[in-house]
């Protein structure tokens, strides 16, 4: 496929005598958003971990951008990860945390400030810089994440059950922001058990045992602040 970001070629993946992921090929559009939805165990965060450097492969080849990954450390790979448990260093502030990359980078002082407030707005934390992760709720430490994975401009997103400690009004709202940015242009491939929260996505791809089930295109889900303004009328 010539406009695939990512491509899974006949992947599989062991953990002793598990085969946690049993020769799976996909592929990524660039600009897509794709949800991987199946149950616990099921091999899709093993899948994202992969893409992102975290996990070889035992088998297969990993394609980012027209690139064989195999061997990339995570941070040579132009990828961003969202974790459930938002990942956070707690002894910084928010505004440290979003800008903790740029600063590893040695990205000038003015540009971080820049971009790191340019995130922290968008992602509608402005005027929360100062604060530590202790001091927020769960749904803005997501946001907090979602900040950090983003101010370093990536050119694919990927997110591990960003919903999964979140209250069901905090999950439409986090999912609306995903939605926001893949139309802005952000290839977007996200990792859920909860069928509700896949639908968001514009196409679902299901797993079981390790295996690919099914790759759909559902009907398009309004956007989740249409569905929260529906659920606070």
């Amino acid at each position: 496929m010539a406009d695939a970001i990512i491509r899974l070629d006949s992947v599989t993946k062991r953990f002793g005598p598990v085969e946690a992921v049993r020769d799976v090929s996909l592929a990524v559009r660039r600009g897509e958003f794709i949800s991987l939805l199946g149950p616990s165990g099921c091999g899709k965060s093993t899948i994202l971990r992969m893409i992102a450097g975290f996990e070889p492969p035992d088998s297969g080849r990993i394609i980012i951008d027209g690139a064989e990954v195999g061997g990339v450390p995570p941070n040579r790979r132009p990828v961003n990860m969202v974790f459930q448990n938002y990942a956070l260093f707690p002894h910084l502030t928010v505004f440290d945390n979003v800008a903790f990359g740029l600063r590893r980078k040695r990205v000038a002082r003015a540009e971080v400030g820049r971009r790191a407030e340019r995130f922290i707005e968008l992602v509608g934390l402005e005027g929360l810089g100062d604060r530590y992760p202790s001091q927020l709720s769960g749904g803005q430490q997501q946001r907090v994440a979602l900040a950090r994975a983003l101010v370093n401009q990536p050119t694919l997103l990927l997110a591990d059950e960003p919903t999964g400690n979140l209250d069901s009004r905090t999950s439409v709202e986090v999912m609306g922001i995903f939605q926001e940015l893949n139309e802005q242009g952000l290839t977007v491939l996200l990792v859920t058990h909860e069928p509700d929260i896949a639908e968001h996505a514009r196409r679902v791809v299901t797993f079981k045992d390790g295996l690919l089930l099914s790759d759909l295109t559902p009907p398009r889900r309004r956007l989740a602040r249409e569905e929260l303004q529906e659920q606070t009328a």
